[in-house]
């Protein structure tokens, strides 16, 4: 039996509440995780919300480890810790000072003491930079990123997204950031530290204001100057109808096509134009009517099975508790029965990856509080004799052929080729990637041009026999495949799982889907918005206030991308621990990744907790934190202030005085308030927009943003310098992301060893092509 793909990998666990995910994720995968306890227990034992007294936050997040106590004061005790230490790969710590700290040492020094140990540092902000000190809740980080400036009505209070999300997208960012710097201990033999900040990850994975962004955002008018909240909740609009609410995502000409047949091919939408998204977004207000008057007295199932039929992309708007129930999260085995601790059952998510067609996720409950735990390492150290040089990119000499596709697919390639990584994007003439709409005065989108910087472009008719045979060569010369197709568009292309394997053994396949690859929903189209109405997130994606007496609906999820940011990082997580598994036992792998099933992990407290409500399994008590959303001095100027217990709201009284909090907040700018709240040790931020985060002191002190110059922009992108600050990592480098077809000649010269003259021809059968009056290219177009 092949064993799991981090089976060799040593963990050492020294967690609380904001690392616990990040070596879950981990264990999930198949590393040997040992969590290491203080006497009585790890505080984060006790945080809420909980079900028949279990921390349920606790229990999901300290799965598949096995755990001891050690106490720092016990000389034997601290020699066993340091003898574990020795003994590990990697080391995750967490919170300031972190408890290793106990131990006399810190996360930088077991690095200088063991120089093979990647250690990992996860707390708020960074240890370095002017907010190091600050703490931060989901949703200071919501306002200090950026997103809660693009959640809520156009007017009135901004809308907290769902508690969560933040959290566990910082703690994917830390996984792959961690496991990027062991894969680069495997191959040039020495190990790293890494300071990471929960802060730097959600401002780069979560929306990240200076990303990728999705399809409908070339609609939108780039003169304007976009302050942040929607004019309107139609890019992805929502409709009412007979027993509850639709989401639509009408974005390639052929859905247009097959939306306009539906309405019975309304006379006043004929015109080719439509066919453009900023078109029918100039023209939403009559066709929205149309739209509307056709649904109004269909139920959900009846719209989704239409709308399906006709081609056109539609998802019902379930609450969390239906899409729990839904045959197709138990048909696929998205969720486990297990029990918290002994004698409290729950259903939990089973985990974010399917590898070789099993999920690898939730196996065995958290350990108990065990002074006679674990105390050494069951795992076989895998040591192989680093070859590469320190301070090179860890993915040199990896090739990966790309057919990802949009937000998802274009990140997970990124993130490959941002550290290395030989990036071919394959691409056919007649079915561009989405992501290659831009503006009329544009030869290349922003979007395409950050999501492919660092890749080669490859112009290949896939669909033609002659395609298909190059494509086959390639699959024989590469170490990954990845891909986000509509599950079975690989096969139909020629290219089964087992085809795969047979091209080549070793050969590791990274695809993701919107409902995964099994299951009643597996053929559904579906895009990120789709995937949030129909697994309950948009339905959690809601104010306490009544919404405006002109809106449709109260959703406020309309320009959020999630999951598709976190998904990509998820797979590039999947594809990495794949390629560790090939360096130890040589054989590949195939990981799927469901954007659905994604979203429940993120949510996993939320849903679980929910889950247990609603079926009476259990006394839950919820968390008690409050999260507010306060007017400040200005034009709609907005902090937030989480108050987390009677210690936090004695010290507002003392910071605010007699004056009501708001009051208080109005006379003073968001950044005052904040400032003001965090000195007296209550978390609190303002709600920044973009502008404010490429300008924010803490991010700049970090280096978390470089410029990247694309020679057919008018202007520098700021965009992600990586995944964290590295030792022994370099940033990533920002070669301009090509044109179709840009580097068709490079590819069939170096890696299919093909003569001009052969290239030349394939060109001329249109197998293969080069941007149109290109020459020799090797990137964009000359």
């Amino acid at each position: 039996m092949t064993e799991s793909l981090l089976a060799s990998v040593r963990v050492l666990d020294l967690c609380e509440a904001a690392g616990d995910a990040v070596t879950r994720l981990l264990a999930d995968l198949g590393a040997d995780v040992i969590k290491i306890e203080p006497p009585g227990g790890s505080p984060a034992r006790h945080a809420r919300p909980t079900l028949d007294g279990v921390s349920v936050p606790f229990a999901l997040h300290n799965a598949n480890k096995r755990g001891t106590v050690l106490d720092p004061a016990d000389d034997a005790d601290r020699a066993l810790f340091f003898e574990l230490a020795a003994g590990a790969d990697i080391v995750v710590d967490s919170g300031t000072p972190g408890q290793v700290a106990a131990f006399g040492t810190s996360c930088a020094a077991l690095a200088d003491l063991f120089p093979q140990l990647v250690t990992m540092s996860v707390t708020d902000f960074g240890s370095t930079g002017p907010r190091a000190s600050w703490q931060a809740t989901d949703a200071v980080l919501y306002a200090m990123c950026s997103a809660l400036s693009r959640s809520g009505p156009p007017t009135g209070t901004p809308v907290l997204p769902p508690d969560g999300i933040a959290s566990t997208t910082a703690a994917v960012q830390a996984t792959w950031a961690v496991l990027v710097a062991y894969f680069n201990r495997l191959r040039c033999g020495t190990g790293d530290y890494v300071d990471f900040s929960r802060f730097d990850a959600v401002v780069l994975t979560l929306d990240p204001p200076f990303g990728t962004q999705g399809q409908a955002a070339t609609a939108r008018n780039a003169a304007e100057q976009w302050r942040g909240r929607p004019r309107n909740q139609d890019s992805y609009p929502i409709f009412r109808c007979a027993d509850g609410y639709v989401r639509l995502c009408v974005l390639a000409p052929r859905q247009w096509h097959g939306m306009r047949a539906w309405l019975g091919e309304p006379e006043q939408f004929q015109d080719p134009r439509f066919e453009s998204i900023a078109a029918r977004s100039r023209a939403f207000g009559e066709l929205s009517q149309l739209m509307a008057a056709l649904f109004a007295d269909r139920t959900m199932a009846q719209l989704v099975a239409e709308g399906q039929a006709h081609g056109v992309p539609i998802a019902a708007v379930l609450s969390p508790s239906e899409a729990l129930e839904s045959e197709h999260l138990a048909a696929v085995g998205a969720l486990v029965d297990t029990e918290l601790a002994p004698g409290v059952p729950a259903r939990v998510p089973a985990g974010y990856w399917v590898v070789d067609g099993t999920h690898a996720g939730y196996r065995t409950p958290a350990p108990g509080l065990d002074s006679d735990g674990d105390r050494h390492w069951y795992s076989t150290a895998f040591t192989p004799s680093g070859v590469r040089t320190v301070g090179a990119r860890p993915l040199e000499g990896i090739r990966v052929l790309d057919l990802g596709v949009i937000v998802a697919g274009g990140e997970l390639s990124r993130l490959f080729g941002d550290l290395g990584a030989e990036v071919i994007k394959v691409e056919s003439s007649s079915y561009p990637d989405g992501l290659r709409q831009k503006g009329s005065d544009q030869q290349i989108s922003e979007s395409f041009a950050r999501a492919h910087r660092n890749n080669l472009g490859l112009g290949l008719e896939l669909r033609s026999p002659a395609g298909a045979e190059l494509f086959a060569r390639l699959i024989s010369a590469s170490d990954a495949l990845f891909a986000n197709f509509k599950p079975g568009t690989l096969a139909a292309l020629g290219f089964s799982h087992h085809r795969l394997r047979e091209l080549n053994p070793g050969l590791v396949l990274a695809e993701s889907s919107a409902f995964g690859d099994t299951g009643p929903w597996s053929k559904r189209m579906g895009y990120g918005p789709l995937v949030r109405a129909t697994i309950g997130v948009t339905r959690l994606w809601t104010s306490p206030e009544p919404p405006p007496p002109t809106a449709r609906h109260a959703f406020y999820d309309a320009t959020t991308i999630f999951p598709d940011h976190v998904v990509g990082r998820i797979s590039a997580i999947g594809a990495l621990a794949g390629l560790i598994r090939r360096e130890r036992d040589g054989v590949g792998a195939r990981v799927h990744v469901s954007q659905a099933e994604a979203a429940i992990n993120q949510l996993d407290i939320l849903y679980v907790t929910l889950a247990a409500a609603a079926a009476g399994a259990g006394q839950v008590e919820p968390d008690p934190a409050t999260h507010l959303v306060l007017p400040c001095a200005g034009d709609d100027e907005w902090c937030v202030v989480s108050i987390r217990s009677d210690a936090d709201r004695q010290t507002l009284a003392t910071v605010v005085g007699q004056q009501e909090l708001a009051a208080w907040t109005r006379d003073r700018s968001p950044l005052q308030a904040a400032e003001a709240l965090q000195a007296a040790g209550v978390p609190a931020g303002p709600m920044n927009r973009a502008i404010d985060v490429r300008e924010d002191p803490q991010l700049g002190s970090r280096n978390v943003f470089s410029d990247m110059i694309h020679p057919l922009m008018p202007a520098p992108l700021p965009t992600e310098a990586g995944p964290a600050p590295y030792r022994h990592i370099p940033t990533a480098p920002q070669r301009p992301a090509p044109l179709p077809g840009a580097d068709t000649r490079q590819v069939c010269r170096d890696v299919l060893d093909m003569t001009d003259s052969d290239i030349d021809q394939l060109i001329a059968d249109g197998v293969v092509f080069v941007p149109a009056g290109s020459a020799e290219t090797t990137g964009v177009a000359q």
